[in-house]
């Protein structure tokens, strides 16, 4: 059963989706032709509550508690009158285990709506099936809803989790770009401004010791230029191993074990750029809606190609692409690669896209 709640991610007219069980509050006036202060009544009864519906979405703690208890006040109030208030009761028990901190005290507040139900139940001498709805009916809404709200609860934390990784893992990098900037020119733009000077000094006294001297500022940049290169294409190569080991970490917080089996794949800084990329998605994905306990990661080169395989032991889903993977799949094409995707036992996704040939021949 779905959570009566929208998720984070999910399109924001999913909360006026519910609004269609007001029609049982509804029923009774339209079919008993009520009288007009009735009908005023009942108009004011469904403003209130749309004020404190919404108020449940937009409302910090402890704000959008009394929201919820609001809508259940309503039910109280209009249940002697319209036995259609039920579903305020229902609507009060949906709320209730994401508009507290913990499964115990949700369990409390239900009990409690159980207990209003079946008093009111009693004294107005109401037919039994008010009861199931309001009370019965509401523990049910509830109960399952204070699974949901728990996994709602879990994947913000793990969502605070990851920002705090990948925060790390960014002050971390430019740490380590620095110290390696400082150690590749440090030395060498001192010895260049030193030899400078010197060619400065001298290019009236000893042209030909000062001609040597700028030969020697020449010879200097030219390597300091080919570490800086160097030192870059160290960092390009050393991405997609950042990635996976961010990967892991994630997954980790996640309870989720990951297995890898990488082998040397020589790529292009674009090619390595996608396949960093893909891990990202695809692992973040394995996080955020595969329930998995496992997942296993290959990267290999094999007949030239370089083949990416992650597959996960979760509950797999349908073949309807979101934006992320029709991201994927465009990167991979556009490397003239194939992107495969299977959900039938968890999901799995295999990407494969030629090297380069100078590339593919030095793979072997």
């Amino acid at each position: 059963m779905r959570s009566f709640l929208p998720n984070k991610g999910e399109p924001g007219w999913v909360i006026y989706i519910w609004l269609v069980y007001l029609i049982f509050f509804l029923e009774h006036p339209i079919a008993d032709h009520i009288s007009r202060k009735e009908w005023i009544a009942t108009i004011v009864g469904v403003l209130v509550f749309l004020a404190f519906y919404f108020g449940v979405f937009r409302l910090k703690r402890p704000w959008n508690l009394v929201c919820v208890g609001g809508i259940l006040t309503l039910g109280v109030i209009f249940a002697p009158y319209n036995l259609g208030a039920a579903g305020f009761f229902i609507y009060a028990a949906a709320f209730i285990p994401f508009a507290v901190d913990t499964e115990w005290a949700a369990v409390k507040l239900l009990s409690a709506i159980l207990v209003i139900a079946s008093l009111e139940t009693w004294i107005l001498h109401s037919p039994w099936y008010f009861l199931f709805w309001s009370g019965f009916f509401s523990m049910f809404i509830g109960g399952a809803n204070i699974y949901f709200a728990q996994k709602n609860r879990a994947n913000e934390k793990l969502r605070i989790a990851n920002t705090e990784i990948e925060h790390l893992a960014k002050v971390a990098e430019r740490e380590r770009i620095a110290r390696d900037l400082h150690d590749v020119l440090g030395h060498t733009l001192s010895v260049i401004i030193l030899k400078s000077e010197l060619a400065g000094k001298l290019i009236d006294i000893d042209p030909a010791r000062a001609k040597s001297e700028i030969a020697d500022v020449e010879n200097t940049s030219r390597a300091a230029l080919a570490e800086v290169r160097s030192t870059i294409r160290g960092y390009r190569a050393h991405s997609l191993d950042a990635e996976i080991k961010q990967a892991k970490a994630t997954l980790e917080t996640a309870g989720v074990s990951l297995k890898s089996e990488e082998k040397q794949v020589p790529l292009t800084a674009i090619q390595e750029s996608v396949v960093a990329l893909v891990v990202r998605e695809a692992l973040t994905n394995v996080v955020r809606h595969a329930s998995a306990r496992n997942c296993h990661l290959r990267l290999v080169p094999q007949d030239g190609n370089c083949l990416l395989e992650i597959q996960d032991d979760g509950r797999g889903g349908t073949q309807i692409e979101g934006n992320g993977l029709r991201g994927m799949r465009e990167r991979i094409e556009a490397l003239g690669g194939t992107f495969v995707r299977e959900t039938q036992a968890g999901t799995r996704l295999m990407i494969q896209f030629p090297l380069t040939p100078s590339k593919a021949n030095g793979a072997h």
